[in-house]
Order: structure tokens, then C-alpha cells, then sequence
């Protein structure tokens, strides 16, 4: 099969991956190998190839939001059968027996093992997933536009929940990639009032599209105090800006899983009169499974810019020199599209 890996970590303009052959991977126990339809593209795996996270595995194959048709099944795997369709994400494996797992919180799990990482992902002809971590695809997606939803889609979720928005909430959003357009319609469908903030023209003529109440530059300011907000882009120097812009109260999540360093806060300015600063760290299964029913419920547009398997290397490229509205996804044969 052909895949992609991750030969050298280094600047995406010097070419840190290469398409070679490999040996179809084999399911082990409890474990499903799927033919991969569609790969989105995210910005982690630009972090993992350039280098900006530690190497977890060498030659690793990159992808995290992979859709594919299920095509062999490992001893005692049971959930799924040859031909369904699935989904494969961020989050592969935890134990199952930290005190985090055991109290609902297996994001933060002492010992995970995350897909295109730790193992191998899906920008590759085939992959393999524990049955436990993998999910069933809605139909009312397509395997283009479900791509996304498996990362972009689920940790935007999370963000905006760990963004502690109240009810009709005015909510801002630092940065509008594949993450933050998917979780702007969550927020507005559950009846909040957004306002983007991203230095990408495109993207702010997306957001307005969207039904987003403004959209303005990433530095400049909202136009009323924010009671929650998001910071996407992997930009420090935004935290401070995006702070001083929330009303007393407020919470701001940083989505990303990497983050350039932020600058020193000024506590009266930014901090003070209870406004929060938190991270936000994987997700867990059931974040996934209730992304997807919004995702159907709400009929979320999914907007997707399709490359050829054979082209990652220039997703990843346009992914990191910000030519891509929405998600860039990679495209296999036989894969569905709109």
C-alpha cells in the first residue's frame, strides 16, 4: 500500500515526508484494519512533521481523521463487520485504569496512545484501529465532509464546552480554521452570538457566511466584551489580546495542542475579575459520539478543499501558509463527495 511518513521532522517546506510502499498493516486482537477513503488534514499533523512535538514513533504515518470502509477483522473483534464504515480519530488507545480513566476523564489518561503519532494514522491506502476507539459514521455525511468532523470537529466541541459559554452567550473565536468553523455553528445553533477574529480575509468573508455576528482582524477588538472564548491559532501573543476582550467571568480556552510561547500577563488587565485561562487536552469517547449527533441534528457545513492521496505534502503545505479555507482533506479512490 502507499502511505506517507514522517522521514525527517523539519520545516514543511523542506520536505519532512515521503510516499513510499508498505506492507498492508494486520489487525491484531480487538483491533479493525480499514480501507481509508478520506484523511482530513490537521494542524497537528503539521506539528508532528515539522517537528514542533517530540517524535513519538519514527516514520510514523501522519492523519488522525480518517473515514474508510472496514476490510479485515482481528481475533475478538466484534462491533464492527467488513464493509461498515467508521471513523477514526485523535484519541487511539488509554488504560483503561488511572484515575482519570475511572472517573470519565480518559483525555487526560496517564499512559494514551494517540493515532499518527504514537501509531500509524491515515494518510495511507489502509489503517488499523481498535474497535473500542473507532466510531460509526452518520450517513448524512459523506466520507469527504465526515473527515473532519473526527478532529477539527471534536476538539472544537470540547473547546467550546471547556469555554463555559452561558446560554445566549457572546462568544469569541481567535483563529477560523477547519476546528473553528465547525464548532462557530455549534455555538450559534445553541443560540450564542459569535464574533471571529482571524487575520485570514477569507476566512472572516467564511464567518460571516456562517452567520457569525462579526469578523474582524485577530488583534482587533470584538465588538462588545466576550462572556467566552476560543483561541484556535497557535499564536501566544494572542492570549493577552483575547483575555483583555472577555467580560468579568469569562473563560478562555486554548484549543491547540501546541502553542508558541505567550507573552507575560498583566493581572488587572487580563486576569482579574475572575476570567479564566485553561487548556484544552484531547477529548474523550464520549465527546466524539455526541460531536457527531450535533453534527447530524444541526446539518453542520462542513466546508472541505480536496487533495489527491498523492498530494499531502502540499496540503500540508497550504495548511501551514494559511491557503486553505476550512479543512484540507486527502482523497482516496472510491472515496464519497458531495
Amino acid at each position: 500500500m502507499r502511505a506517507w511518513v514522517v522521514e525527517r521532522p523539519g520545516p514543511i517546506d523542506g520536505g519532512p515526508l515521503r510516499l513510499e510502499d508498505r506492507r498492508p498493516p494486520r489487525p491484531g486482537p480487538g483491533e479493525l484494519r480499514v480501507r481509508v477513503h478520506a484523511c482530513g488534514v490537521c494542524r497537528t499533523d503539521l506539528h508532528v512533521a515539522e517537528g514542533d512535538l517530540a517524535v513519538h514513533r519514527p516514520g510514523v504515518v501522519p492523519g488522525h481523521e480518517v473515514v474508510g470502509t472496514v476490510d479485515a477483522v482481528g481475533e475478538g473483534a466484534t462491533r464492527f463487520s467488513p464493509g461498515q464504515r467508521i471513523g477514526i480519530a485523535w484519541l487511539r488507545r488509554t488504560c483503561g485504569a488511572c484515575r482519570f480513566c475511572r472517573s470519565g476523564r480518559e483525555n487526560l489518561c496517564v499512559a494514551p496512545s494517540f493515532t499518527g503519532w504514537d501509531e500509524d494514522g491515515g494518510y495511507a491506502e489502509q489503517a488499523v484501529v481498535p474497535e473500542a476507539f473507532a466510531y460509526a459514521i452518520p450517513d448524512a455525511f459523506d466520507d469527504v465532509t465526515a473527515a473532519p468532523l473526527l478532529c477539527a470537529g471534536i476538539i472544537g466541541y470540547r473547546a467550546l464546552r471547556r469555554a463555559r459559554l452561558p446560554p445566549g452567550g457572546r462568544l469569541g473565536i481567535y483563529g477560523f480554521g477547519a476546528s473553528a468553523h465547525l464548532a462557530a455553528q455549534i455555538a450559534l445553533h445553541e443560540g450564542a452570538l459569535v464574533h471571529v477574529l482571524t487575520r485570514s480575509p477569507d476566512a472572516r468573508r467564511l464567518a460571516l457566511e456562517l452567520g457569525a455576528s462579526s469578523a474582524a482582524g485577530a488583534t482587533d477588538p470584538p465588538p462588545e466584551p466576550l462572556d467566552g472564548a476560543i483561541l484556535f491559532a497557535p499564536a501566544g501573543e494572542l492570549v493577552p489580546v483575547a483575555l483583555a476582550a472577555l467580560e468579568r467571568g469569562g473563560t478562555l480556552a486554548v484549543a491547540g495542542i501546541h502553542l508558541s510561547d505567550v507573552p507575560r500577563l498583566r493581572y488587572a488587565e487580563e486576569l482579574f475579575e475572575e476570567r479564566s485561562l485553561c487548556s484544552v487536552t484531547a477529548n474523550t469517547r464520549l465527546d466524539g459520539e455526541e460531536l457527531l449527533r450535533l453534527a447530524e441534528r444541526f446539518s453542520l457545513r462542513v466546508t472541505t478543499t480536496p487533495y489527491p492521496l498523492d498530494q499531502a505534502d502540499r496540503a500540508l503545505a497550504d495548511l501551514a501558509h494559511d491557503r486553505v479555507n476550512g479543512a484540507a482533506v486527502l482523497v482516496a479512490d472510491g472515496a464519497s463527495s458531495a
